[in-house]
């Protein structure tokens, strides 16, 4: 299939950087040297806190679902966004942020022109196919000072990268297994998202993309 052929040729792409922003880049390939030290650390943290659905203010069912890790974690029901100190299903702390998806993060944000990049909270969200992500704005951490920085595994996806009003037109962005997208400063709040999934098998995942993002929420 179009999407296995795809998800094999991630690894054959010499390393590059794109930008897109002023201060938006796209570092291809990046967390490929990684990837074995990454994902015995992501099982650890499923195991400890697995992916789930959550529910929007609105009441609708996100398609991609969710987990976090670090001392903070992204959350969502009917009483709104928010980031906790706990998983809301077992009332636990969520689990600690793992030492390569940290240095991996501070790595990519130096290379992207932010330094002293210090993540507490660690996203991780899981794509189906026909899982999507609408455009929204990243605006609930306390210090937009910081970057945001993203790292793409799996599957590949088509990013929506937007402007700082929901009604600019998006560019279409696709990130492949191993990119790590990083931006900040006065890209910050800018809007972006991600298309439905396409149907595929990542030699390396299976037919999933796994995407988690690294912020400072506190």
């Amino acid at each position: 299939m179009k999407q296995d052929l795809l998800a094999e040729a991630d690894a054959a792409q010499p390393p590059r950087t794109e930008q897109l922003g002023a201060q938006t880049f796209v570092l291809r390939g990046f967390a490929l040297p990684q990837v074995d030290a990454l994902l015995p650390e992501l099982r650890a943290v499923l195991a400890a806190s697995p992916f789930r659905r959550m529910v929007t203010p609105g009441g609708f069912t996100m398609s991609v679902a969710l987990s976090n890790c670090g001392a903070l974690g992204w959350t969502t029901d009917l009483a709104g966004y928010r980031y906790s100190d706990r998983d809301p299903h077992s009332g636990a702390p969520w689990p600690m942020l793992p030492e390569a998806m940290r240095t991996l993060a501070i790595a990519a944000a130096a290379e992207a022109g932010f330094a002293d990049f210090d993540p507490d909270a660690c996203l991780v969200n899981r794509y189906v196919p026909g899982a999507k992500m609408s455009l929204h704005q990243d605006r609930n951490e306390r210090d937009y000072s910081q970057p945001v920085v993203s790292v793409s595994l799996g599957l590949p996806a088509m990013f929506l990268w937007g402007g700082q009003q929901r009604s600019d037109r998006p560019q279409r962005v696709p990130l492949l297994h191993g990119d790590v997208m990083v931006w900040g400063g006065v890209d910050r709040l800018r809007f972006h998202g991600v298309l439905a999934l396409k149907e595929g098998r990542h030699p390396v995942m299976g037919p999933q993309r796994i995407n988690f993002t690294l912020r400072r929420a506190g």
